[in-house]
């Protein structure tokens, strides 16, 4: 009987990067990347430090099994677990989606890894599965992912204020980007190029 959910796990692999489904076999690999550069001391978004690593594959799994959430284990071109990425807040009824809960070890920042893996989840919703839209948040006040998903060709929705509370009891402004199938054309010709420089 085939599955009622739109967007189920699967793996996404090019020359450059592997997304694999999560599993507690990536923990060794993501401790040690949480561990690369601290990531858990950036207020502003949310990493485990290595010893929650196990404790947040476990829930990104039951967000999984809710139908909410497809993660991923990032693997490099070497198969080690680099990072983690969802395709989260999943609207199987609209074909909705959003990409995030996406973070990387410091090593493997500003290498192309994240285009190379952007790439392929937008392909995938978009060509595969039919998306109507893909959809990216983050901290208004997070410059480098706003960056980042600005080069992607993502457009800027707006600003939800006082979105979210924090761990640290900051209230989060969210900034939300879009990209839709209108765009995907030229949105995928341009991350090509990026990925072939």
């Amino acid at each position: 009987m085939p599955s009622p959910l739109w967007m189920t796990s699967t793996q996404l692999q090019s020359a450059q990067v592997t997304l694999a489904p999560l599993s507690q076999d990536h923990a060794p690999d993501l401790a040690l990347a949480a561990a690369d550069g601290t990531l858990n001391r950036l207020w502003y978004t949310s990493v485990p430090t290595p010893d929650e690593v196990a404790t947040e594959i476990d829930r990104r799994l039951s967000l999984l099994a809710a139908g909410s959430m497809v993660p991923f284990a990032i693997l490099g071109p070497e198969g080690h677990a680099v990072g983690m990425t969802t395709y989260m807040n999943i609207d199987h009824a609209n074909r909705r989606v959003e990409i995030g809960s996406t973070w990387y070890r410091k090593s493997v920042q500003r290498t192309g890894l994240n285009t190379a893996c952007k790439l392929l989840m937008l392909q995938y919703a978009f060509e595969d599965r039919s998306a109507i839209a893909v959809e990216f948040r983050t901290h208004r006040l997070n410059r480098q992912s706003r960056a980042a998903i600005e080069r992607l060709g993502a457009q800027l929705d707006g600003i939800l204020r006082a979105h979210m509370i924090l761990p640290n009891g900051t209230i989060r402004d969210t900034a939300v980007y879009s990209i839709t199938a209108a765009d995907w054309p030229a949105v995928k010709a341009n991350l090509e190029f990026m990925a072939h420089r």
